[in-house]
């Protein structure tokens, strides 16, 4: 069994479509998962997709899956651009990532230390899965996780571009809770969008989900590989 965590675009894709739900009870809250007996699906946002990205229970989430048993997670995310050679609709699969701010932990009254990763493991079989099916995918980048629900200000665009290469709000807390709990973890990330103030280009909303459901569909292929 694998654990993929995932926005609601995918809930339209063959792939979960047809999944069952059940709730997950944890120490941390409930959790509203999809499944089947090859993999589990967490829905980021909550099955209704109302939960802001600096609203999400990570650690129930994380904790929902160890429960499960499952050993490798999946992350999949909508960023944006920091880079102009790094145009929207690419998928990209990062090998490292920055969270400066609140960042999560299981560790809250103890003395423990983790030291933070993504699984080359998993990502050899993302490029694997990728390659068979002739999807492009850039490999390695980093991921600077801001805290949302507001995109960032061309300043602080200004700012990250010289250390990032995507930004984004969730990923990172996702990635050292898997860690913590001792999950194996990777993610694919879909540029969706160039950041605030890299183009002259205006940023909506809708410009940014069409591109997301775009690739979800390209994502969906790849994961369908994936999970066999």
């Amino acid at each position: 069994m694998i654990g993929i965590i995932g926005g609601t675009v995918f809930f339209k894709s063959d792939v979960f479509a047809k999944l069952q739900e059940f709730p997950e009870n944890t120490k941390h809250g409930t959790v509203y998962l999809k499944k089947c007996d090859r993999f589990v699906f967490v829905p980021r946002h909550s099955l209704q997709h109302n939960i802001p990205a600096h609203k999400i229970n990570h650690r129930a989430n994380i904790k929902a899956l160890q429960n499960l048993g499952i050993k490798e997670v999946i992350g999949v995310y909508s960023c944006g651009s920091l880079k102009k050679e790094l145009k929207p609709g690419t998928l990209l699969v990062p090998d490292d990532y920055i969270n400066l701010f609140q960042p999560q932990t299981f560790y809250e009254t103890l003395n423990r230390h983790v030291l933070p990763g993504l699984s080359e493991k998993i990502r050899k079989k993302i490029f694997k899965s990728a390659k068979k099916l002739g999807v492009p995918v850039k490999d390695g980048g980093t991921y600077f996780q801001t805290i949302g629900p507001r995109l960032e200000t061309k300043a602080e665009v200004k700012m990250l571009k010289k250390f990032a290469d995507v930004v984004g709000m969730t990923m990172a807390s996702e990635a050292t809770l898997c860690r913590e709990a001792g999950m194996e973890f990777a993610a694919i990330c879909s540029v969706d969008n160039f950041a605030h103030g890299i183009t002259k280009a205006e940023l909506s909303q809708e410009s940014i989900e069409k591109t997301a459901a775009e690739s979800s569909k390209i994502i969906s292929a790849i994961l369908a590989d994936l999970i066999g």
